[in-house]
């Protein structure tokens, strides 16, 4: 797929074709899931991954497309981790020796299977499926939050999960044509690596992520375009997988009905994202990393935004910045997750044993089970009100005002110092 234009950041060019890698629904609460320690999921909707890849093209990234399924079948599950590579990208992103820290993830959490079905059917319906666009957190990659994202698809959406070509995943690659190579676009393309980028020595952060995070928000518009496309019909090459026919999507989408989600850095480019795009209905902030966003967007941002925080990463500044878009539109809701911490809304929260939690701190005190539920409700409740959804999601709307046990409207008095 050719997204066109150059890069909106500094330095090297945002390399990579856009893929369609997956679509996902859960499978409901289940005895033997797949994956140790895995969050179980509430409805009983089963759940499947494709794979797309659209063309050797220099501007893209992967896209994995969470659906409904009519059942559970004995279909492949995919690995949580995809690739070895990504163990070597995580260990990158954390900076410590690849040598024995490959190692470690590999064992850790390579064997680990995402509890969907691979190329499953799609489970067509009499209505359109609403449509999410999810953006992973600075050094994640595209299945990291596959208990969010399959939640979500179980509860009737389609799932657009990207993994960003700005430097900012743990790493990615895409493929491009050989030179001199075969005839058969398939077979003349050669993987290139993306790795994750820090900030170089001596230049402002924010000079460096602002970029990224405009480019990233310009891949959600992007992504958009491309459901756009498929749901209209429009023949869409597949060169990284072959299985499930995109056709079959073709007017299953219900575009009036569109919103951006994300995580951390993903959090902030979701509200950058619908600040572009005007098919964006509102946004859901997970514990949003504010502080790549600049001052003037903040009056550009005039649809409702969800943030759902966890109590030990924000700070007084960044809830600031929160309450500078709430005081602009009464919809607009700050709610924070007790006993949480920044990792909990990702799948490491469920995966990571003892000793990686007291490493990294995956978990907080409450419960990783119940700290899912809340995020879970509280976006369903908020999505239903501003999708205009024909749905049961309202029973947790008393989530968005910070009512419920181990939740508070706004921020803790005492926050933390990033």
């Amino acid at each position: 797929f050719p997204w066109g234009g150059g890069s909106p950041g500094r330095g090297r060019r945002c390399s990579s074709g856009l893929g369609v890698s997956g679509a996902v629904s859960s499978s409901g609460r289940h005895g033997g899931s797949a994956v140790p320690r895995a969050p179980p999921w509430e409805r009983s909707s089963p759940s499947g991954l494709h794979g797309c890849d659209g063309g050797p093209q220099p501007e893209g990234a992967f896209l994995p497309v969470v659906l409904p399924l009519p059942s559970p079948g004995g279909a492949e599950q995919p690995l949580w981790i995809p690739r070895h590579e990504y163990c070597q990208g995580l260990a990158d992103y954390i900076n410590w020796n690849r040598k024995w820290c490959t190692p470690l993830l590999s064992v850790s959490f390579g064997s680990y299977r995402v509890p969907v079905s691979w190329n499953g059917p799609f489970k067509s319906c009499g209505s359109r499926y609403p449509l999410i666009i999810f953006s992973h957190g600075l050094g994640g990659f595209r299945t990291i939050y596959s208990a969010v994202c399959a939640e979500m698809a179980s509860r009737g959406f389609l799932v657009m999960a990207l993994e960003h070509r700005d430097h900012s995943a743990c790493t990615t690659y895409f493929c491009k044509a050989e030179a001199g190579g075969s005839d058969s676009l398939e077979a003349g393309l050669q993987e290139e690596w993306i790795p994750f980028r820090r900030v170089q020595e001596g230049r402002k952060e924010f000079h460096f992520r602002n970029p990224q995070v405009h480019q990233r928000a310009n891949e959600c518009v992007r992504g958009l375009r491309l459901v756009q496309d498929i749901n209209s019909g429009k023949a869409v090459t597949n060169i990284l997988h072959k299985g499930f026919d995109l056709s079959a999507l073709k007017e299953s989408v219900d575009l009036t009905k569109v919103a951006v989600m994300g995580h951390s850095f993903g959090g902030a480019t979701a509200i950058l994202a619908l600040s572009k795009e005007v098919h964006f209905k509102c946004a859901v902030a997970l514990d949003p990393w504010m502080f790549p966003l600049e001052n003037a967007l903040y009056p550009k941002v005039t649809k409702p935004v969800l943030f759902i925080n966890t109590e030990k990463f924000q700070t007084a500044e960044s809830v600031a910045k929160m309450k500078r878009l709430s005081s602009r539109n009464r919809q607009t809701k700050i709610i924070t997750i007790l006993g949480s911490v920044h990792q909990s809304q990702t799948d490491f929260t469920f995966l990571a044993g003892n000793l990686l939690n007291k490493v990294f701190q995956t978990r907080g005190t409450l419960d990783p089970y119940a700290g899912l539920d809340i995020t879970n409700r509280a976006a369903l409740a908020f999505l239903q009100k501003h999708l205009e959804l024909e749905e049961d999601f309202d029973q947790w709307n008393n989530l968005l005002e910070g009512i419920g046990d181990s939740v508070i409207p706004e921020a803790p008095l005492c926050l933390s110092s990033l």
